[in-house]
């Protein structure tokens, strides 16, 4: 691995029985390796043990560790990332609440580093979804980056190779959010390593 590849970290944000998310991150993910500016990571939150219940004191306030043993892993490997791309369904018009206790229950981790977004859903491909997670990452000071990837009725927009039909449009659209990703992971990763990012300062 180059010392100049980002580390970005896939976020499967569905737990649904029968979920898709697994077939849209499958995809997104190998081609993001391909692209040659990352070392790839997908963080499965049905892997992952998130307790619904928050500590009395908030994470983002904690003068101490305050969470469980079992998640340290993922918060190590939260922290270690450049750069996030979330995977995320749209369900009554929002994120699945998954994503939001994976989100509130780390601050720094999201600090000063960009995040994508690849949707799907009915007619409007999660970008409901979406909009509301830019608002939240927005609080946790992360960048949120323009473009992404939206697939509506994304039940007839994958053949069964699990690949888009539209190959050629879809990649290109991918291809436009990566290197808008790099851009900024790199940006970022410079700017962390020249000056700690401190939003109490």
């Amino acid at each position: 691995m180059s010392t100049n590849t980002l580390k970005l970290a896939v976020i499967l944000g569905s737990v649904r029985e029968g979920r898709f998310g697994e077939v849209v991150t499958g995809w997104f993910a190998g081609l993001a390796k391909e692209h040659g500016a990352f070392d790839v990571e997908v963080v499965d939150l049905a892997e992952t043990d998130l307790p619904l219940a928050l500590p009395a004191t908030p994470p983002a306030m904690a003068t101490e560790e305050v969470r469980p043993v079992r998640m340290l892993p993922l918060s190590a490997q939260l922290a270690a990332a450049d750069a996030f791309v979330v995977v995320t369904p749209e369900y009554n018009h929002s994120f699945p609440a998954s994503l939001k206790s994976l989100i509130d229950w780390h601050f720094t981790e999201w600090q000063a580093k960009p995040v994508g977004f690849v949707s799907y859903g009915a007619q409007s491909g999660g970008l409901r979804a979406v909009e509301q997670l830019r608002q939240i990452f927005a609080e946790m000071h992360a960048v949120t980056i323009r473009d992404g990837l939206a697939f509506p009725f994304y039940w007839e927009a994958f053949g069964e190779d699990g690949t888009p039909r539209d190959t050629e449009g879809t990649n290109g659209a991918l291809k436009v959010m990566l290197d808008e990703l790099a851009w900024w992971g790199t940006a970022l990763h410079e700017a962390r390593a020249k000056s700690p990012y401190n939003p109490q300062a």
